[in-house]
């Protein structure tokens, strides 16, 4: 099944984001995440990637093994961060060798310590650039790009933010999968304004359960994610009780993709951090299977 086909002809594009593991203790439990998460049939997954090149054998070995135990298609992200156009032409034929069927085109953030992004020598400086060179030298892969609902944090303004989105989708993106938020009146927002400007791709919102009230203050920190009022009452009401602090974060998370899917969404990208049991709780609450 092909990327746009995971979202066409009244399918629905489940799917689900790891990221490499750093240890076998890591490895065992993204592995048992990945085993929980296939009773939901999910369309895709897919895996992160470290700047600069940091975790690549790691991201395809992560992919491989997600083919051989469930035959599952399979994304990579590919950022243009410390790599040639070279480079990423050898990365990029590296996966289709390994079975990857997409790629999740980034710019990519600057590397640790550093504060503003630096194009690599003979590298690409723009995600569009990105999308471009896989368009134009491997059209069989599928190509995901990211959409920010409250604004990427380097853009001057939304308006350029979301005209950068639409170059993107014109270079060949066949996908928008979204950031993270947890106000769904920006998503909504966000969705509105792309039709208006001409963007047709599916539009994917990118969720994350919560469960660690300090992890998830941190991370909104970095994406500059709103935090509605009522999602810090029932965290802060919670305390340090971890097991109240997971049920108010189901509790949210529940709540917010049941209004994403009444508003008709095509799928919905679940950021789950090789952990499995706060986003099985909500999709076994909504009901929610793919339709692969």
């Amino acid at each position: 099944m092909s990327l746009t086909d995971a979202y066409s002809n009244g399918r629905f594009g489940l799917s689900f984001e790891l990221f490499p593991p750093k240890t076998p203790e890591s490895a065992a439990l993204m592995w048992r995440t990945v085993d929980d998460l296939m009773a939901f049939e999910p369309a895709m997954i897919t895996c992160t990637y470290g700047a600069g090149g940091s975790t690549r054998g790691t991201t395809l070995e992560v992919l491989r093994g997600v083919r051989e135990r469930h035959s599952l298609p399979v994304a990579s992200h590919l950022t243009c961060v410390g790599s040639s156009v070279d480079e990423l032409r050898d990365y990029l034929q590296e996966a289709i060798t390994l079975g990857v069927a997409a790629i999740v085109a980034l710019r990519g953030d600057p590397p640790k310590g550093e504060t503003e992004f630096r194009q690599a020598a003979g590298g690409l400086r723009y995600a569009s650039d990105l999308v471009a060179l896989i368009r134009s030298e491997f059209p069989a892969l599928g190509i995901l790009v990211a959409g920010y609902p409250e604004t990427h944090q380097e853009a001057v303004s939304p308006d350029a933010d979301l005209e950068n989105l639409k170059r993107k989708c014109d270079a060949g993106g066949d996908v928008v999968v979204t950031q993270l938020f947890y106000e769904n009146a920006d998503f909504f927002r966000f969705r509105d304004r792309c039709t208006a400007l001409g963007i047709r791709q599916p539009i994917v919102p990118g969720v994350m359960p919560v469960t660690n009230y300090a992890q998830i203050r941190r991370i909104a920190t970095l994406c500059r994610a709103k935090l509605p009022d009522a999602f810090t009452q029932a965290f802060e009401a919670a305390g340090d009780d971890e097991a109240a602090q997971f049920e108010a974060g189901v509790d949210f998370a529940t709540r917010q993709v049941r209004e994403l899917l009444d508003a008709g969404v095509p799928g919905i990208h679940f950021y789950v951090l090789n952990k499995s049991p706060a986003t099985v709780r909500v999709l076994e609450q909504v009901d929610l299977q793919g339709t692969r």
